[in-house]
């Protein structure tokens, strides 16, 4: 098979406007693409592949019913927030969880197995990669700056911390995702000022992560592909945006901003740190100028950054899954 002909992969739900763009970037570029997502396996997506000792990797077919792909030769994978296999009704528990568990392992760690495959991003080092204390460590080591912060059950430590800072406090999730209210509702728990004067026993209930309020001229949604960086600023014009963008999208001005060299070199190594090549950072520029990383979402959005800025993200994709730059 010519280079030319080598398919890529992207997995990712039917409804994700991230992939819609890629996938419209890979066709400009005549590259092939296999696009599904991981609930159709194993009901309506056909994987056979077999290993030999003296083969590089797995060889075999994945059958979409409409379109195939040899994994030998496949040049990239898109993981891109697929859903969990969905197995059939007539699976009655335990076999039901078991099965989807067994789906899940199949795809994921036959195609990790691909020899020389291109990545974005491989889930096993993504994951390592969303867990947000760590990523303050990771970011330190890196030369940003990040937010002093705390993580505590302790209400008399959280008061202490509280005293040090002597200034603003938010609290924020740990661990990312929404609340289920109930069957048709989920809840976002967002970012949050807090009042040390109400601290009390209710902290001791879980884990609390607590940072001091950064002063914010404007936050940026900085997106990294490979070595490529790009900034795209959000203004807050109401005091709800200011404190957690994504509650108040009505009161947010958008715009880009050339990413300084050393914000850029550090985004750098710290993807190359987690073994990653893409991140959606989050950062606050104060108003003297100061760049402050709050988070990385390994697999974060970014479609609407490129919409609303014209910023060429889904470009730098598929010049990556391609293997044209890197």
């Amino acid at each position: 098979m010519t280079a030319a002909a080598r398919p890529v992969l992207v997995v990712a739900e039917q409804l994700d406007a991230s992939a819609d763009m890629v996938v419209d970037q890979l066709n400009q570029r005549d590259v092939p693409v296999l696009r599904f997502d991981a609930a159709v396996f194993p009901q309506q997506l056909t994987l056979t592949v077999g290993h030999a000792p003296t083969e590089p990797g797995w060889k075999g077919i994945l059958d979409d019913g409409r379109r195939t792909a040899r994994l030998e030769d496949v040049r990239a994978v898109y993981w891109r927030r697929p859903g969990r296999p969905v197995i059939a009704a007539a699976v009655p528990e335990p076999y039901t969880t078991w099965a989807q568990n067994q789906a899940d392992a199949a795809l994921l760690n036959v195609f990790a197995a691909l020899p020389g495959a291109r990545w974005i991003n491989n889930p096993h080092s993504d994951r390592v990669a969303a867990h947000k204390p760590q990523q303050l460590v990771a970011a330190t080591r890196c030369g940003l700056r990040v937010p002093r912060s705390l993580i505590t059950n302790d209400p008399d430590a959280a008061r202490d911390f509280a005293k040090q800072i002597n200034g603003p406090l938010i609290c924020k999730s740990v661990l990312g995702g929404r609340l289920p209210v109930d069957e048709d509702r989920e809840l976002m728990v967002a970012t949050h000022y807090v009042d040390p004067a109400a601290f009390d026993d209710g902290i001791r209930a879980t884990a609390h992560y607590f940072q001091e309020a950064i002063p914010k001229a404007y936050e940026v949604r900085l997106v990294a592909v490979a070595d490529k960086v790009f900034g795209g600023t959000l203004h807050t014009t109401s005091e709800k945006a200011r404190t957690d963008w994504r509650t108040d999208y009505e009161h947010i001005e958008y715009g880009t901003v050339d990413v300084p060299e050393d914000i850029a070199t550090a985004v750098r190594g710290f993807l190359a740190y987690y073994g990653i090549v893409f991140g959606s950072f989050d950062f606050a520029v104060t108003p003297t100028g100061d760049w402050v990383f709050f988070e990385n979402n390994p697999s974060g959005t970014w479609a609407w950054v490129e919409n609303r800025t014209g910023l060429p993200i889904a470009a730098a994709h598929a010049d990556y899954l391609r293997g044209t730059c890197e």
